[in-house]
Protein backbone atom coordinates (compact mmCIF):
# COMPACT_ATOMS: atom_id res chain seq x y z
CA UNK A 1 0.00 0.00 0.00
CA UNK A 2 1.58 3.25 -1.17
CA UNK A 3 1.13 6.61 0.53
CA UNK A 4 0.06 9.13 -2.11
CA UNK A 5 0.04 12.92 -1.98
CA UNK A 6 -1.86 15.12 -4.40
CA UNK A 7 -0.62 18.60 -5.35
CA UNK A 8 -3.18 20.86 -6.99
CA UNK A 9 -3.95 24.51 -7.66
CA UNK A 10 -7.52 24.46 -8.92
CA UNK A 11 -10.67 22.38 -9.10
CA UNK A 12 -8.90 19.05 -8.76
CA UNK A 13 -10.95 16.97 -11.19
CA UNK A 14 -8.05 14.56 -11.75
CA UNK A 15 -7.62 14.32 -7.98
CA UNK A 16 -11.27 13.26 -7.74
CA UNK A 17 -10.75 10.61 -10.43
CA UNK A 18 -7.77 9.23 -8.51
CA UNK A 19 -9.70 9.34 -5.25
CA UNK A 20 -12.64 7.47 -6.79
CA UNK A 21 -10.35 4.73 -8.12
CA UNK A 22 -8.56 4.33 -4.79
CA UNK A 23 -11.83 4.27 -2.84
CA UNK A 24 -13.15 1.59 -5.22
CA UNK A 25 -10.13 -0.58 -4.41
CA UNK A 26 -8.66 -0.37 -7.90
CA UNK A 27 -5.31 1.06 -6.75
CA UNK A 28 -3.26 -0.25 -3.78
CA UNK A 29 -2.77 3.20 -2.30
CA UNK A 30 -4.13 5.67 0.21
CA UNK A 31 -4.19 9.44 -0.16
CA UNK A 32 -2.45 10.78 2.93
CA UNK A 33 -2.25 14.45 1.97
CA UNK A 34 -3.66 17.00 -0.47
CA UNK A 35 -1.63 20.19 -0.87
CA UNK A 36 -2.52 23.38 -2.70
CA UNK A 37 -0.63 26.60 -3.22
CA UNK A 38 -3.97 28.44 -3.53
CA UNK A 39 -6.07 28.89 -0.37
CA UNK A 40 -9.28 29.15 -2.41
CA UNK A 41 -8.64 26.10 -4.60
CA UNK A 42 -11.87 24.09 -4.97
CA UNK A 43 -9.74 20.95 -4.81
CA UNK A 44 -9.00 21.64 -1.14
CA UNK A 45 -12.72 21.81 -0.41
CA UNK A 46 -13.30 18.53 -2.25
CA UNK A 47 -10.48 16.92 -0.27
CA UNK A 48 -11.92 18.00 3.07
CA UNK A 49 -15.39 16.82 2.03
CA UNK A 50 -13.83 13.39 1.48
CA UNK A 51 -12.07 13.53 4.86
CA UNK A 52 -8.55 13.78 3.49
CA UNK A 53 -5.93 15.84 5.25
CA UNK A 54 -5.72 18.99 3.15
CA UNK A 55 -3.30 21.85 3.65
CA UNK A 56 -2.58 25.08 1.87
CA UNK A 57 1.04 26.13 1.54
CA UNK A 58 0.70 29.60 -0.02
CA UNK A 59 3.22 30.31 -2.75
CA UNK A 60 2.76 34.03 -3.33
CA UNK A 61 6.03 35.93 -3.07
CA UNK A 62 8.15 32.88 -2.24
CA UNK A 63 11.05 31.72 -4.39
CA UNK A 64 10.67 28.32 -6.00
CA UNK A 65 13.08 26.22 -3.96
CA UNK A 66 12.17 27.89 -0.67
CA UNK A 67 8.54 27.07 -1.37
CA UNK A 68 9.35 23.51 -2.40
CA UNK A 69 11.22 22.93 0.85
CA UNK A 70 8.05 23.82 2.76
CA UNK A 71 6.01 21.36 0.70
CA UNK A 72 8.57 18.57 0.99
CA UNK A 73 8.57 19.01 4.77
CA UNK A 74 4.83 18.25 4.73
CA UNK A 75 5.36 15.25 2.45
CA UNK A 76 8.19 13.78 4.52
CA UNK A 77 6.14 14.12 7.70
CA UNK A 78 3.55 11.79 6.17
CA UNK A 79 6.00 9.33 4.61
CA UNK A 80 4.73 9.93 1.10
CA UNK A 81 5.78 7.36 -1.52
CA UNK A 82 4.20 8.79 -4.67
CA UNK A 83 3.25 12.36 -5.59
CA UNK A 84 0.58 13.12 -8.18
CA UNK A 85 0.46 16.58 -9.71
CA UNK A 86 -3.16 17.33 -10.56
CA UNK A 87 -3.31 20.78 -12.06
CA UNK A 88 -0.50 22.07 -9.83
CA UNK A 89 0.43 25.30 -11.57
CA UNK A 90 4.00 25.60 -10.36
CA UNK A 91 7.23 24.28 -11.80
CA UNK A 92 9.06 22.06 -9.34
CA UNK A 93 12.64 22.93 -8.52
CA UNK A 94 15.46 20.52 -9.30
CA UNK A 95 15.89 20.12 -5.56
CA UNK A 96 12.29 18.91 -5.17
CA UNK A 97 12.60 16.41 -8.02
CA UNK A 98 15.83 15.06 -6.55
CA UNK A 99 14.05 14.32 -3.25
CA UNK A 100 11.57 12.05 -5.07
CA UNK A 101 13.28 10.55 -8.13
CA UNK A 102 10.81 8.66 -10.31
CA UNK A 103 8.16 9.12 -7.64
CA UNK A 104 6.38 12.19 -9.05
CA UNK A 105 3.66 11.81 -11.69
CA UNK A 106 2.11 14.51 -13.84
CA UNK A 107 -0.71 14.52 -16.36
CA UNK A 108 -0.52 16.75 -19.42
CA UNK A 109 -3.25 17.45 -22.01
CA UNK A 110 -1.29 16.54 -25.12
CA UNK A 111 0.57 13.60 -26.61
CA UNK A 112 4.01 14.56 -25.39
CA UNK A 113 6.55 15.47 -26.64
CA UNK A 114 4.09 17.49 -28.77
CA UNK A 115 2.73 20.72 -27.31
CA UNK A 116 4.38 20.98 -23.89
CA UNK A 117 3.68 23.86 -21.53
CA UNK A 118 0.50 25.89 -21.21
CA UNK A 119 -2.50 25.96 -23.58
CA UNK A 120 -1.66 22.64 -25.22
CA UNK A 121 -5.12 22.28 -26.74
CA UNK A 122 -4.86 25.73 -28.31
CA UNK A 123 -1.43 24.80 -29.65
CA UNK A 124 -2.86 21.63 -31.21
CA UNK A 125 -5.63 23.56 -32.94
CA UNK A 126 -3.28 26.27 -34.20
CA UNK A 127 -0.96 23.64 -35.68
CA UNK A 128 -3.85 21.90 -37.39
CA UNK A 129 -3.17 18.64 -35.55
CA UNK A 130 -5.54 15.81 -36.46
CA UNK A 131 -4.92 13.92 -33.21
CA UNK A 132 -4.23 15.14 -29.71
CA UNK A 133 -4.68 13.48 -26.34
CA UNK A 134 -3.11 13.24 -22.91
CA UNK A 135 -0.01 11.85 -21.26
CA UNK A 136 0.89 10.66 -17.77
CA UNK A 137 4.63 10.88 -17.22
CA UNK A 138 7.23 10.86 -14.51
CA UNK A 139 8.46 14.33 -13.60
CA UNK A 140 12.10 15.17 -14.17
CA UNK A 141 13.94 18.48 -14.04
CA UNK A 142 12.61 19.74 -17.38
CA UNK A 143 9.08 20.88 -18.21
CA UNK A 144 6.77 18.09 -19.46
CA UNK A 145 9.82 16.01 -20.29
CA UNK A 146 10.00 12.92 -18.06
CA UNK A 147 9.51 9.28 -19.12
CA UNK A 148 6.02 8.49 -20.40
CA UNK A 149 3.87 5.95 -18.55
CA UNK A 150 0.50 6.05 -20.35
CA UNK A 151 -0.93 8.01 -23.28
CA UNK A 152 -4.39 8.19 -24.81
CA UNK A 153 -5.22 9.75 -28.17
CA UNK A 154 -8.22 11.96 -28.91
CA UNK A 155 -9.21 12.99 -32.46
CA UNK A 156 -9.26 16.68 -33.25
CA UNK A 157 -12.50 17.53 -35.03
CA UNK A 158 -12.85 20.23 -37.67
CA UNK A 159 -15.38 22.12 -35.56
CA UNK A 160 -13.38 21.87 -32.31
CA UNK A 161 -12.71 24.88 -30.15
CA UNK A 162 -10.17 24.97 -27.36
CA UNK A 163 -13.03 24.33 -24.92
CA UNK A 164 -14.56 21.34 -26.72
CA UNK A 165 -11.21 19.68 -27.35
CA UNK A 166 -10.18 20.28 -23.73
CA UNK A 167 -13.38 18.66 -22.47
CA UNK A 168 -12.88 15.50 -24.54
CA UNK A 169 -9.24 15.24 -23.51
CA UNK A 170 -10.19 15.70 -19.85
CA UNK A 171 -12.51 12.70 -20.06
CA UNK A 172 -9.53 10.58 -21.08
CA UNK A 173 -7.30 12.14 -18.42
CA UNK A 174 -9.71 10.83 -15.80
CA UNK A 175 -9.25 7.34 -17.26
CA UNK A 176 -5.50 7.15 -17.70
CA UNK A 177 -4.28 8.88 -14.54
CA UNK A 178 -5.72 6.11 -12.32
CA UNK A 179 -4.32 3.52 -14.76
CA UNK A 180 -0.84 5.01 -14.49
CA UNK A 181 -0.95 5.36 -10.71
CA UNK A 182 -2.07 1.74 -10.42
CA UNK A 183 0.96 0.60 -12.46
CA UNK A 184 3.32 2.61 -10.27
CA UNK A 185 1.76 1.51 -6.98
CA UNK A 186 1.85 -2.12 -8.10
CA UNK A 187 5.55 -1.63 -8.96
CA UNK A 188 4.95 -2.77 -12.52
CA UNK A 189 7.13 -0.15 -14.22
CA UNK A 190 10.75 -0.58 -15.21
CA UNK A 191 13.06 1.85 -16.96
CA UNK A 192 15.12 1.31 -20.10
CA UNK A 193 16.77 4.68 -20.60
CA UNK A 194 13.80 6.98 -21.40
CA UNK A 195 11.41 4.13 -22.07
CA UNK A 196 9.03 2.92 -19.37
CA UNK A 197 8.43 -0.82 -19.63
CA UNK A 198 5.19 -2.19 -18.19
CA UNK A 199 5.31 -5.59 -16.51
CA UNK A 200 2.32 -7.87 -17.02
Amino acid sequence: MKNVAILLSGRGSNFLALSDAITAGKIPARIVLVVSNKPDAPGLTHARERNYEAVCVPSAGIKREAYDRQVVKELKARQVDVICLAGFMRLLSSWFVQQYPRQILNIHPSLLPAFPGLHSQKQALEWGAKVSGCTVHFVDEKLDHGPIIVQRSVPVLDQDTEETLSARILEQEHQIYPEALKLVCEERVRFQERQVLILK
